[in-house]
């Protein structure tokens, strides 16, 4: 994935067009980017993850037992529809995230957390590896008050583990905008081998 520096620049702009997005309307950001209906597999649940470069993070999931679909997108920003070029940009404020379907049956919201402290570094802010940026920040976006809670523990037990704090942010689930299909289950159409998350 391309790098792109995160400097205090940046996260000014990205804080000067939040706020006058959110001024100008009168709206929240999460009345700007709302959470857009599911449309997974039947008796699916949706879970949501940004850990760097989503071309690994997807494939990581893909991995797992029990996940039955998977998409690579945009969230947690405030713009409409943003391109790759513009979330590398820092002119939308989102992350590179993966929408994961499963089934709660094969496998638990838990397991999903424990796969997504393994596949990075959470205590890296805006950055994974030699990909630099708020959209590789380390973000669990919940779909209800129980992934929140289960997040939050997950995250607290986790800390115990590592020296140095965790920086994941845990925030409510806001619009996911698929990815162009090009970034799709990349790995499998590319015959790539890694990004810099860890691929077990």
């Amino acid at each position: 994935m391309r790098q792109s520096d995160d400097s205090d620049e940046d996260q000014m702009l990205f804080r000067r067009q939040h706020t006058s997005a959110t001024e100008s309307t009168g709206l929240s950001a999460a009345d700007i980017a709302p959470p857009l209906p599911g449309d997974g597999p039947p008796g699916a649940e949706r879970a949501t993850f940004a850990a760097g470069c989503f071309w690994g993070v997807e494939a990581a999931f893909r991995e797992s037992d029990g996940v039955v679909q998977t998409s690579v997108g945009y969230t947690g920003g405030h713009a409409p529809q943003p391109s790759y070029e513009q979330v590398c940009g820092h002119r939308t404020g989102h992350a590179e995230a993966v929408e994961v379907w499963f089934d709660p049956a094969s496998v638990g919201y838990e397991q999903l957390l424990d796969t997504f402290w393994q596949i990075h570094n959470p205590t890296t802010r805006n950055r994974q590896g030699p990909d630099v940026g708020s959209q590789y920040r380390s973000a669990i976006f919940f779909h209800s008050p129980e992934q929140e809670a289960a997040a939050s523990a997950s995250r607290d037990r986790e800390q115990v583990k590592r020296r140095r704090r965790i920086v994941t942010e845990i925030v409510p689930a806001s619009a996911f905008y698929r990815a162009e299909e090009y970034h799709q289950r990349y790995f499998e159409k590319s015959g790539r081998a890694a990004c810099a998350v860890t691929l077990r």
